[in-house]
C-alpha cells in the first residue's frame, strides 16, 4: 500500500486483449495510480483513473469495492477458480469490474475506488455495506463529475459488490450520477446473504466475510460481519440499515440478473420490480455470471445503455424492449424471450397439487387427507425426504417466481428447517443439470428454504407468487401443531417438453452441496417431519407458465 500516486501510458497493442475489441492497436491509454478522492469528512478514498490520452472532458463510470484497485485483478483471480467460463480481459481489469481497455478507448474514464478503510482508503473503521458506503459512493460520484478530464456525466458499472454499492449510493440520488449497470447484486443482505428464509448461512457469507482482515487498511479496525449475523438472527436495525430504499433510485438502469446465481437472483429482480426508474431494463440470463458479463454481447448492450445516458446518443437501447430472459432447456441451451415488464405479463400461474398417495403433483385438488413423516436430519437408514413430480403432457415455460405452500408439523422439535428443491428430468429419465451459484455445473432448477419459526408474512409486500417474511419475530411450534407455511422459491426460467418431468423435494437439509456456496449447517431441526396434503389441507406447489410464444 502506498500513499504515492503515479502516472503511466499504456498502449492497447501491449495488453493481453489487443485483438479482442476490434480497437486500434495504437490507441494510447493514461492510468493514474492513487488518486486520492476526499470525501464530505475530509477522509480520501483511493482510486485508479484510466482515461483517454487524447485532450477533453469524458464520462465517467466508476466502481466502490472492497477488492483493491491494485490487488486482485481479474486475470488471475478468474483463473483461481474453477469452471468460470470461457473469459477474455486485460491484465488492468479489477476483479468484476469494467475493463478499462475496453471502456476507455470508446470515449469513457474508468475509476476503480476502494472502501473507505480498505487497502489504500483512509478512514478510521471498515464496515460492510452501512449508510457510509452509500455516502462515500455520493460523494466519490461528485468527484469524479468536478474533475478536469470528465464533462460531468458519471455512470456506474460492476458486478456482486460493485452492484450492491451501486443500490446503496444510487438511493441517495447524487446529482451528477446519470446511469448504473448494476450487473447480479442483491441489496437485501440479511434475506439474500446472511439468512435465507430465516435459516443462517454457515458458508459462503461466513467464508467471505471471515476475509474482512484482509481487505482493511493496515491498522484499522472492522466491523465483525460474522458476530453480526449470530447476534442478530431476525431483522432489525442492524439489517435495515444495509437495505437500501429502492424506491428512491431514480436514474436509468440496466440491470443484470441470473437464474443460476443463487446469491444474487433474487436482489437483482427486486431491483428492477422497486426502483423508480422510469428508463430502466432488465437481462436475466441462466449462465455463468463473469463468463457472461465480459462476453463481447454483453459489453455492446452495456455501451448501447451507457452511450445513450452519459453520452446522449441515440444508440438504440430505446428500441429493446424492457425484458430479455433467457429460457433454459439444457446445459448451455436455451431460448431467448422478450417481454415489456417482469414478472412477464400474462403469466399463468398453476396450482400443482401434493398427493401423499402416490408421491404426484397434480393439476386438480385431492379430496382425501394425507401425510407423509421424514427424518428431520440427514438419515442413511430411514427416508429423510419427500420426493413429487409431475411428468407434462404438452410443452411449458415455467419462468418466475414458484411458491410452495405446505401444511406442516414436527415431532420432537418445536422448530423445523426446510429446505426445497426443483429439478429437471428429460423424457428418458435423466436430470438436467444446469448452472449453479455462478459457475458451478451440476446445479438444479430452483431452491427455496424457511426455518417455520419465520413463517409470518408481511401481507403488504407478499403476492400470491412470492411470500414475503417479516422476520421480526418467532412463532414456536407446540407439539402436535399443524400450520400452514409459505415457501419462496428462487425464481427461475426453465423449459419442460413433453414427456420431461418435474421433481419437488422438501428435506430437512441442503439440497444442493457444494464447496463454497450457501450452506446451512446450524439447524433446529430434530427428530421427525411430517407433511401434510389433501382435503382441508391446501398443499401445493404454485408454477408461473408464461404465454408460449415462437
Amino acid at each position: 500500500m502506498t500513499d504515492e500516486k503515479k502516472k503511466e501510458t499504456i498502449k492497447l497493442g501491449a495488453t493481453r486483449v489487443a485483438n479482442a475489441y476490434g480497437l486500434p492497436k495504437n490507441t494510447e491509454i493514461v492510468l493514474e495510480r492513487n488518486v486520492r478522492a476526499e470525501m464530505r469528512d475530509g477522509v480520501t478514498l483511493a482510486t485508479n483513473v484510466f482515461r483517454p490520452a487524447a485532450a477533453g472532458k469524458f464520462p465517467a463510470i466508476l466502481h466502490l469495492a472492497t477488492m483493491g484497485k491494485d490487488n486482485f485483478p481479474a486475470d488471475v483471480a478468474y483463473d483461481r477458480v474453477p469452471n468460470t467460463g470461457l473469459l477474455k480481459v486485460s491484465e488492468y481489469a479489477i476483479f468484476e469490474s469494467p475493463d478499462p481497455m475496453y471502456w476507455v478507448p470508446h470515449g469513457y474514464v474508468v475509476i476503480s475506488a476502494d472502501c473507505r478503510a480498505s487497502w489504500d482508503s483512509e478512514g478510521a473503521e471498515f464496515q460492510h455495506l452501512t449508510q457510509q458506503t452509500a455516502t462515500d459512493f455520493y460523494d466519490l460520484v461528485e468527484w469524479a463529475a468536478s474533475q478536469e478530464w470528465c464533462d460531468g456525466n458519471v455512470g456506474a458499472n460492476g458486478v456482486s459488490y460493485l452492484a450492491i454499492t451501486q443500490w446503496l449510493g444510487a438511493a441517495e440520488r447524487p446529482p451528477h450520477l446519470k446511469a448504473i449497470v448494476p450487473w447480479e447484486g442483491l441489496n437485501d443482505p440479511y434475506r439474500e446473504w446472511a439468512f435465507h428464509g430465516g435459516i443462517p448461512d454457515t458458508e459462503f457469507s461466513r467464508v467471505y466475510f471471515g476475509r474482512t482482515a484482509d481487505l482493511v487498511r493496515k491498522g484499522a479496525p472492522f466491523e465483525d460481519w460474522i458476530k453480526g449475523q449470530r447476534d442478530h438472527p431476525l431483522y432489525d436495525e442492524y439489517w435495515r440499515k444495509r437495505h437500501p430504499d429502492l424506491s428512491k433510485v431514480n436514474v436509468p438502469a440496466y440491470i443484470c440478473a441470473s437464474w443460476s446465481s443463487h446469491l444474487h437472483n433474487r436482489g437483482a429482480l427486486e431491483g428492477y420490480k422497486q426502483i423508480s426508474s422510469k428508463e430502466k431494463w432488465l437481462e436475466i440470463h441462466g449462465r455463468k455470471e463473469w463468463e457472461t458479463y465480459y462476453q463481447r454481447e454483453s459489453l455492446e448492450r452495456q455501451r448501447r445503455f451507457l452511450d445513450c445516458f452519459l453520452k446522449g446518443k441515440e444508440s438504440g437501447i430505446r428500441d429493446l424492449r424492457r425484458v430479455r430472459f433467457e429460457v433454459r432447456e439444457r446445459f448451455y441451451e436455451s431460448k431467448y424471450r422478450f417481454a415489456d415488464d417482469f414478472p412477464v405479463p400474462g403469466t399463468i400461474y398453476q396450482k400443482l397439487f401434493l398427493d401423499m398417495t402416490n408421491a404426484k403433483l397434480g393439476l386438480s385438488p385431492v379430496s382425501r387427507e394425507g401425510s407423509i413423516r421424514y427424518s428431520a436430519s440427514r438419515n442413511k437408514e430411514t427416508p429423510d425426504k419427500a420426493q413429487f413430480s409431475i411428468t407434462f403432457d404438452q410443452r411449458v415455460e415455467l419462468v418466475g417466481y414458484m411458491k410452495l405452500r405446505l401444511w406442516v408439523s414436527a415431532e420432537g422439535a418445536d422448530d423445523m428447517d426446510l429446505h426445497v428443491g426443483i429439478r429437471k428430468f428429460d423424457r428418458h429419465g435423466n436430470e438436467v443439470h444446469l448452472p449453479d451459484f455462478n459457475h458451478l455445473e451440476e446445479g438444479i432448477v430452483a431452491v427455496g428454504w424457511l426455518r417455520v419459526s419465520h413463517r409470518e408474512l408481511d401481507e403488504k409486500k407478499s403476492a400470491p407468487w412470492q411470500p414475503w417474511l417479516r422476520h421480526e419475530r418467532l412463532l414456536k411450534l407446540a407439539p402436535g401443531e399443524i400450520v400452514p407455511v409459505e415457501i419462496e422459491i428462487l425464481p427461475s426460467g426453465t423449459a419442460f417438453d413433453k414427456g420431461e418431468r418435474l421433481e419437488l423435494t422438501v428435506q430437512g437439509y441442503d439440497v444442493v452441496e457444494f464447496s463454497y456456496r450457501h450452506r446451512h449447517d446450524e439447524t433446529v431441526n430434530n427428530g421427525q417431519h411430517l407433511l401434510f396434503a389433501g382435503g382441508k389441507y391446501d398443499s401445493h406447489l404454485l408454477v408461473p407458465a408464461i404465454p408460449m410464444r415462437e
